[in-house]
């Protein structure tokens, strides 16, 4: 009787057990694992069908599991510096331990991997430009004239910037995107938003992403811009946007902004426009949402 007490305890405890489990989401990534001899599998696909296979038994069993995004050569640097045997079982589960506190992961909750997939490599993306963007704001220093913080000072600005687009937006819910144009590359953050009836929710973790990179063009000078798409039932949908000058949002007139969203970025070719959209002009942002601190 004790024995089957103790059984069904550990059932019990199972059940309250999160765990993560470190996807090779390419065949490229798949393929660089396969050099290690205690790593058992042959095929990508076939392996990614157990690795469902698997979250789906988790989950019917009451579990919680994340996944995680497993690099191969994160990994190998990892063992290195921890002098770990790459070739282990062990270190794989350590890595993926370490994954499940730092690295970008998404909850399994039934979705199939073909949309749990782009939602983890986009998450990694983020957590990428978040860290870069955090970087170099972190590494432009003091102002020469005043002393002050330019990173700080800017990331403060732009924490005001994002509450008066929030605060001037109408109901609905809110898709804003910025771009800024920062070699090597233009960095994108986008951040969700509900208004119901002036209470603006928000994801805290985009809000901070998306502040970041808005603060980094900011700093920096560089170009860039900012879109916000609203959507109420019962309403067209509404598109508006700016442009960053320095450390002003310019507003886009209607024209431009329906310049911008029809034609392709990559191409730069003219595409048709969505029906029952609003291309306008955005609110006033007021002289507190306009003008910042110069250095």
């Amino acid at each position: 009787m004790a024995h089957i007490q103790h059984q069904s305890m550990r059932r019990v405890l199972r059940r309250e057990i999160a765990g993560t489990i470190g996807l090779l989401t390419d065949e490229q990534d798949f393929t660089a694992m396969r050099r290690y001899r205690t790593f058992a599998f042959d095929d990508h696909t076939t392996y990614l069908q157990q690795v469902e296979s698997l979250l789906r038994t988790l989950a019917a069993q009451g579990g919680h599991t994340k996944v995680a995004l497993f690099d191969p050569e994160e990994y190998a640097e990892f063992c290195a510096e921890n002098g770990l045997e790459p070739d282990a079982p062990s270190s794989r589960t350590r890595f993926t331990a370490e994954l499940a506190a730092t690295g970008p992961t998404v909850m399994y909750e039934g979705q199939p991997l073909d949309e749990l997939v782009p939602d983890l490599v986009d998450e990694a993306v983020r957590q990428a430009t978040w860290e870069y963007a955090t970087t170099l704001l972190a590494r432009i220093g003091n102002c020469a004239s005043c002393g002050e913080d330019i990173g700080r000072a800017s990331f403060a600005h732009a924490s005001h910037l994002l509450s008066r687009i929030l605060e001037t937006a109408a109901a609905g819910e809110l898709h804003l995107v910025c771009s800024v144009t920062a070699a090597p590359e233009t960095l994108v953050a986008a951040l969700r938003a509900n208004d119901n009836a002036g209470t603006i929710h928000l994801d805290e973790s985009e809000a901070l992403e998306f502040t970041t990179v808005l603060a980094l063009g900011i700093a920096t000078r560089s170009a860039g811009g900012l879109v916000m798409r609203i959507t109420a039932h019962d309403k067209t949908d509404r598109v508006y946007g700016w442009r960053l000058r320095g450390e002003v949002l310019d507003p886009l007139t209607a024209a431009e902004v329906f310049d911008a969203y029809c034609t392709d970025a990559e191409s730069g070719d003219l595409v048709s426009p969505e029906s029952g959209v609003d291309y306008c002009a955005p609110p006033d942002l007021g002289e507190g949402g306009m003008a910042g601190h110069a250095h």
